[in-house]
């Protein structure tokens, strides 16, 4: 995956991000990609689901959390 490397800009900077990213690119690999192999998904072959998942259902997984709230902003010196 190119988002290990620093070359493209869809590199993580924090480590948070790139566990969210590789997370939900194992989840669609598994669950919502059919493999010409097996003509099926992953999980579908090891009985996990009974469906292919549409990106809607793996995003609907995703917690939503209220945002944090932010400190005040530090006024700027007029001189």
């Amino acid at each position: 995956m190119r988002r290990f490397t620093r070359l493209t800009k869809g590199f993580s900077k924090k480590i948070e991000n790139l566990e969210h990213a590789v997370a939900l690119h194992f989840m669609y690999y598994n669950f919502g990609r059919l493999h010409k192999t097996l003509r099926l998904t992953p999980a579908m072959q090891s009985g996990i689901a009974d469906h292919v998942w549409s990106l809607e259902e793996i995003a609907g997984l995703v917690k939503e959390e209220a945002p944090k709230k932010r400190g005040p902003y530090k006024k700027k010196n007029s001189n």
